[in-house]
């Protein structure tokens, strides 16, 4: 068996205007403060991170690991979740999800989907040149509007959605092959890439993908009200990534899974910080670890209540504490007595 690594923080809910969240540099000395050990790294803004300039010049790579280096972290991952997500919007999200995009692209989707398939492919090479096994993102959604079918789906729209969003990601998917880079989606809500179905949906219309693995983050599978350590038993071959995030589902007779359009204190289903929600972390690590996965643990923040720089600080320990050192022998060794064919056959009673 293999060993987690971890603790690692993903650092998109924390960059901001202020210090020390406005800087590369800084950032990094604060999350290496805190015990973190690596950073999951978000491309999308260029006060943090240049993803183009990463792609073109080794140079820039080796200075972002110096600074990473010098305070005491490595880079595990970068994200593109943002565009990824707008590889595949239907229409009815064009409004909202252009705020991803660049301003001089919004209102012009085909633009702003040759820009996201652009940046994928400065991640998959920014990714090789800075050492990286993996890369985080989100999928993107052409179906998402009719999850829930009424009126019914005509015969044949889940295919042709799905192939569809296959024939979008297959070049991506050959490039980060070339570059040796594993292609990791967080399944989520809003994604047509979802749960497990969906991504297996996704799977067999790409050919089976080689690079087609999974970000397992169990607080999305939890607020969809499915068994999030069964799904690790079923597709922990395909699990390459690790969001720690917690969550809860408080049952109600006024609102279910859909959240009856409220704010997120106000759901049944709500992200928490680590430790304060229902997820049982120790079988998660555990189940994980029998599998022999060796990625990093990610915290990823968005709890409804607490102050993420207390979620941050409380998060580093909390995952220390559920790593697991894999036994190097068995329980019973002591026990053991050497043997040889003819003492198995007394054993049995063969003669």
């Amino acid at each position: 068996m293999k060993k987690i690594k971890g603790p690692a923080i993903f650092l998109a809910q924390f960059i901001s205007d202020e210090a020390p969240f406005n800087n590369f540099k800084d950032i990094c000395q604060w999350a290496a403060e805190l015990g973190y050990k690596a950073i999951q790294l978000p491309t999308s803004d260029t006060k943090i991170f240049d993803l183009e300039k990463a792609a073109q010049s080794q140079e820039y790579c080796d200075e972002v690991t110096s600074i990473a280096k010098h305070a005491g972290l490595t880079i595990c991952e970068l994200s593109t979740h943002l565009q990824g997500q707008l590889i595949a919007v239907h229409p009815a999200y064009d409004e909202m999800f252009d705020n991803f995009a660049p301003e001089a692209l919004r209102g012009n989707p085909t633009k702003r989907t040759e820009w996201a398939i652009k940046q994928l492919m400065f991640a998959a090479k920014a990714s090789k040149n800075f050492g990286l096994k993996n890369h985080v993102t989100f999928s993107g959604a052409l179906l998402w509007h009719t999850f829930y079918p009424w009126p019914q789906r005509p015969r044949g729209l889940v295919e042709e959605g799905f192939n569809e969003l296959a024939k979008r990601w297959l070049p991506i998917l050959d490039y980060f092959d070339e570059m040796g880079i594993d292609v990791c989606y967080e399944l989520h809500p809003g994604e047509d890439l979802h749960d497990g179905i969906t991504f297996e949906r996704f799977l067999a219309a790409t050919g089976n993908h080689p690079r087609v693995n999974i970000l397992y983050d169990p607080s999305h599978l939890v607020l969809q009200q499915l068994d999030y350590l069964a799904f690790i038993d079923i597709y922990h071959e395909r699990i390459k990534a690790f969001h720690v995030k917690d969550a809860e589902f408080n049952q109600s007779g006024r609102s279910g899974v859909y959240g009856g359009y409220q704010n997120w204190q106000d759901r049944p289903g709500r992200f928490r910080s680590l430790g304060d929600g229902q997820i049982d972390f120790k079988s998660i690590f555990s189940k994980l670890t029998q599998y022999g996965f060796d990625g990093w643990a990610v915290l990823e923040w968005e709890c409804c209540i607490k102050d993420s720089e207390q979620g941050a600080k409380e998060g580093a320990p909390f995952i220390e504490q559920h790593i697991i050192t894999p036994a190097s022998k068995a329980f019973d060794d002591f026990s053991a007595m050497n043997t040889n064919p003819q003492r198995n056959k007394r054993i049995l009673g063969i003669n």
